[in-house]
């Protein structure tokens, strides 16, 4: 598989990745290998390589301490490391949210494609990751898979932090990666509902008009009361930052939460569904 990613699917790159970039070629120049040479000694293709010298590819935890080692470093490249800035697996339309969430104390997510980032299994992103189209490389599966595990942390890690999910019912349906990687992913969505801080709620097939039809939704607060929406397509997001905005969107999910079925009744179906899988 090619290490090559989609237009548009990688951040901007930065000023700490171009500066780490430099440095990776330095050591490499010093240790008098070509590109073609280093690659292999630190497990990864020419073409990242090569993305990694020129600043627009995050490396991996993996490729920094491999190239540490083969080059002889010194403890550079493991020091230019901390003080990289890009996040890796995240397309730049995200990234501004993704800086967000973790400063939100509350959250809301209304999802009517498929089961919300935060709430995803390992198996059901991957699923998700090895059908896009264009096709991704290896690496680039990995690194996305990563990033991914890594932000659902906050939900176990910010327990002050109130959390709100209204998920379509047909998104649970749906049967990502196979009715085994769906009886874990609802397996999970239910652990996690039982946490204080975090309310799961299902949009039933009954309902007829909601006030979510428009499309995916994300709000959140931070901690200075300062609420943002993030509204997604295909290969397009928007951060939305104007009040008038962001309040008309809170009214919707606001609405959208009593058209929803309850906590209790969505967890009732929740296992309904994962009974007849």
């Amino acid at each position: 598989m090619t290490d090559e990613v989609p237009k548009g699917s990688e951040p901007e790159t930065s000023e700490s990745l171009r500066a780490f970039g430099e440095v990776v070629k330095v050591f490499r120049r010093r240790a008098v290998l070509t590109q073609e040479q280093f690659a292999p000694r630190v497990g990864y293709s020419v073409p990242t390589v090569a993305s990694i010298e020129q600043g627009r590819r995050l490396p991996s935890k993996e490729f920094v301490e491999r190239a540490e080692e083969v080059l002889d470093a010194f403890g550079a490249l493991k020091a230019a490391a901390k003080h990289l800035t890009r996040k890796a697996g995240l397309a730049k339309w995200f990234e501004g949210w993704a800086e967000l969430e973790p400063l939100a104390v509350t959250l809301y997510t209304y999802e009517n494609r498929l089961v919300p980032g935060l709430l995803q299994t390992s198996a059901y992103a991957r699923t998700l990751f090895e059908e896009q189209i264009p096709a991704m490389g290896d690496d680039k599966i990995e690194s996305n898979l990563v990033r991914r595990m890594e932000r659902a942390r906050i939900l176990t890690e910010r327990a002050e932090t109130i959390f709100s999910f209204i998920i379509e019912e047909h998104v649970l349906r749906r049967q990502v990666g196979g009715p085994e990687a769906m009886r874990e992913q609802i397996d999970h969505i239910l652990a996690i509902s039982g946490r204080r801080n975090i309310d799961i709620q299902v949009m039933p097939q009954s309902r007829g008009y909601h006030a979510g039809l428009g499309g995916p939704l994300r709000l959140l607060e931070t901690k200075e009361n300062t609420w943002y929406a993030y509204c997604e397509g295909q290969e397009t997001g928007q951060l939305i930052l104007d009040p008038k905005v962001v309040s008309i969107l809170h009214q919707r999910y606001a609405r959208m939460r009593a058209q929803a079925l309850s906590v209790e009744a969505s967890v009732s179906l929740l296992r309904e569904i994962r009974g007849a899988l």
